[in-house]
């Protein structure tokens, strides 16, 4: 897909996308993705040489983004997030963990990340071949009644041993059970980097009763997903991931935690891509990678694929990890959905805003 049937695809929204600049944070503040970008940043690092190493196997091994300095990462752990019925039903073929690794090599991706069982299972044969990211953490739909809390499943034992470059977890930033998730999950990523595993975190917001007002849903509000982002990238995640903002004023709106009215007047402006941008200001301007979640699978995701990629790659963010809109899919379609985000990150006329 090139510069032109990207446009076409964006439609009225392509102007706005394509040419705006950000003047909040100005792209000459921030650590911007390239071929360079472990020796240009990670290298003043805390990082030990074999999360280095790993590093360099997510970023260069394989993939149509290799070298680039961009990640396009396949995630299905939908089958314990979102249950195994509601994720693999519409294409059974999906229920065998082989066929979800395929489509992430088929698909040219950098990475994989799922569930210990997922990537366990095929380890052997697939470890050397694609970066595994094993999920060591997730919520489950089977309690009653039901709970939204991120419980250890998985350990960073298992994954080292599997022969996986990273580990992944989510934290429920806003719930009750925030602060234990943040115990553990800094735990486990200290131990990781002692290992040499990198680290990615989930770093999504969850609170039914209290992110949710008069009707407007604030789980995705630009300022609080950007301190989530810098609360994740203070336990010392490598990569974040977030979603992207649809929304912002939360602290205001809902009436807790401190802000300054400078982030909405100024930094962070009513723009996708000033929203994006003040999300990676949160990750240390850029030095930790924010790589953003593809959504929901709907009736535009191919649309809404090449979008959210536009938005990543023109805020100065490291990639897109999409899942949904691609596995949901007969397989040729989530391949091309794939290739339509990569093609993003290898435009060069789609340039950092």
């Amino acid at each position: 897909m090139n510069f032109n049937e990207i446009k076409d695809l964006l439609g009225p929204e392509a102007d706005e996308l394509l040419s705006y600049s950000c003047t909040g944070i100005p792209k000459n503040m921030i650590y911007t993705p390239g071929p360079d970008f472990i020796e240009r940043v990670w290298e003043h690092s805390d990082r030990n040489n074999i999360v280095l190493g790993n590093m360099e196997r997510l970023l260069n091994q394989r993939g149509r983004l290799a070298g680039t300095g961009y990640l396009s990462v396949l995630p299905v752990d939908q089958g314990i997030e979102h249950s195994a019925s509601a994720s693999f039903a519409i294409n059974p073929s999906y229920f065998d963990p082989e066929n979800i690794i395929k489509l992430a090599i088929d698909g040219g991706c950098n990475a994989i990340a799922s569930t210990l069982g997922v990537l366990g299972i095929m380890s052997r044969k697939y470890a050397r071949k694609i970066p595994n990211i094993v999920k060591i953490n997730h919520n489950e739909l089977l309690t009653k009644p039901e709970i939204s809390d991120q419980t250890l499943f998985a350990n960073v034992d298992q994954a080292w041993a599997m022969g996986a470059a990273a580990v992944g977890a989510t934290i429920y930033f806003g719930s009750l059970e925030a602060r234990r998730q943040i115990q553990e999950i800094s735990e486990a990523f200290r131990y990781a980097h002692e290992l040499g595993l990198v680290c990615v975190l989930w770093c999504y917001l969850r609170n039914k009763e209290e992110f949710v007002k008069d009707g407007k849903d604030y789980h995705t509000a630009n300022d609080l997903e950007a301190q989530a982002n810098h609360i994740g990238v203070t336990i010392e995640a490598d990569i974040i991931k977030q979603k992207i903002s649809t929304t912002s004023r939360g602290f205001l709106d809902l009436k807790f935690g401190k802000t300054d009215k400078l982030v909405y007047e100024k930094l962070a402006k009513d723009h996708p891509l000033e929203w994006n941008r003040y999300q990676i200001a949160n990750c240390y301007m850029g030095r930790v990678g924010l790589i953003n979640s593809g959504g929901e699978s709907g009736g535009n995701d191919l649309q809404d694929a090449v979008k959210a990629a536009v938005i990543n790659k023109r805020s100065g963010g490291m990639g897109l990890i999409l899942g949904r809109k691609a596995f949901k899919k007969p397989t040729h379609e989530g391949i091309k959905i794939l290739n339509a985000v990569q093609d993003v990150y290898l435009c060069k006329d789609i340039t950092i805003a």
